[in-house]
């Protein structure tokens, strides 16, 4: 491992954050709590349940175990959050314990082995496993978007229909070396 992947594992963590940053923009303050069905996930319990995983699994994540004592994962999924800023409140500070976490990451800490209830895992394992857990999350939140959304949904990638364009630009320019959530993540 270098420090490759720890900058691009934060990059990744930070183009999923914004990913449900733009989903969650195109929802109406109302339909941040729609459910499919009454046993179906909100937008909002999806963003309640992240929060209370990332918490969980960052506190003090080299110290103690990944899956806290005083987390509530059950009530993580009641559809209880009262409006769009106490949502993007839990929203930040998940994703700021997950930073928080990263940041003193050096290359010699990556093999360091941490516990997620009681099961052991590497630093490096931790990591992918919650990048994994994430960005499923994210994808939820995405698609419950674009169902609400309907006909106003814009894109978060390369639009239907768009595949041709986007790829004559990419092959007309040099080859380089980038990550590639750059583009997306400096589109605003």
């Amino acid at each position: 491992m270098s420090h490759s992947y720890l900058s691009s594992i934060q990059r990744q963590f930070e183009y999923y954050k914004s990913l449900g940053e733009k989903a969650i923009a195109q929802v109406p303050d109302e339909q941040l709590f729609w459910q499919i069905t009454p046993e179906s996930n909100s937008m909002a319990s999806i963003v309640k349940h992240l929060w209370g995983n990332m918490l969980s699994r960052w506190t003090n994540f080299r110290t103690e175990d990944g899956e806290k004592e005083w987390r509530q994962r059950e009530a993580e999924f009641d559809n209880n959050i009262k409006s769009r800023t106490e949502l993007i409140d839990k929203w930040e500070a998940g994703w700021e314990c997950l930073f928080d976490a990263l940041k003193p990451l050096q290359d010699d800490d990556l093999e360091e082995l941490i516990y997620i209830r009681n099961q052991g895992h590497t630093i490096t394992e931790a990591i992918n496993r919650q990048l994994a857990h994430y960005s499923y999350h994210v994808g939820q939140l995405v698609f419950l978007a674009r169902i609400i959304a309907s006909d106003n949904w814009q894109s978060l990638s390369i639009p239907r229909g768009g595949s041709i364009a986007y790829n004559t630009d990419k092959f007309a320019q040099e080859k380089r070396r980038e990550h590639f959530t750059d583009e997306f993540l400096n589109k605003e």
